[in-house]
């Protein structure tokens, strides 16, 4: 911090900034302006069931634990009434979230965000919310692992079952002969 004697109070602030962006896989960070108590409540709500939290600092605190913590790209996100989402775990569940919550409160914008020390901007979180979420994810990548051991399955059914018919209709031809 600038100042030689920090408030502890602003030193409290900056080290729970910093020690979320370390131990967040994502953060997104939105606009509120205009966004009443209830409605931010309501999103708070929303993103814990997906990982996420929403908190609302001084911006000049949170550029301070952003430069602590070694994460680049908030400083020109972090203008005006921002919050930031910090987000352990499903990255496109919780901006699907925001994204839902910014189409029924236009109030809501997001302004971008980091994923994995890598700067976003807000077209690169529409992108993140349209991805399917973990679950589907992983149901496909199952599938795909499945698909060719049950080929592979089904063509070790058909050499044996193959061979059978082939066998019983040699011997139909024999017994007809």
């Amino acid at each position: 911090m600038t100042s030689d004697n920090p408030r502890p109070a602003k030193v409290a602030v900056v080290d729970e900034v910093t020690a979320k962006l370390k131990a967040a896989d994502a953060v997104i960070i939105t606009e509120f302006r205009g966004m009443t108590v209830g409605q931010l409540a309501a999103m708070r709500r929303t993103l814990k069931g997906v990982g996420g939290e929403y908190k609302v600092f001084k911006n000049t605190l949170a550029r301070f634990g952003a430069k602590n913590a070694g994460v680049a790209g908030l400083d020109e996100l972090l203008l005006g009434p921002s919050g930031i989402t910090f987000v352990k775990g499903d990255i496109a569940g919780a901006a699907k979230a925001l994204r839902d919550v910014a189409k029924a409160n236009p109030l809501l914008v997001i302004k971008g965000g980091v994923l994995a020390g890598k700067a976003l901007s807000a077209r690169d979180v529409e992108a993140l919310a349209d991805l399917p979420s973990r679950e589907v994810l992983l149901a496909q990548f199952a599938g795909a692992l499945q698909a060719p051991l049950v080929k592979t399955a089904g063509l070790l059914q058909a050499l044996p079952r193959n061979f059978a018919y082939g066998l019983k209709a040699l011997i139909d031809q024999k017994e007809a002969a």
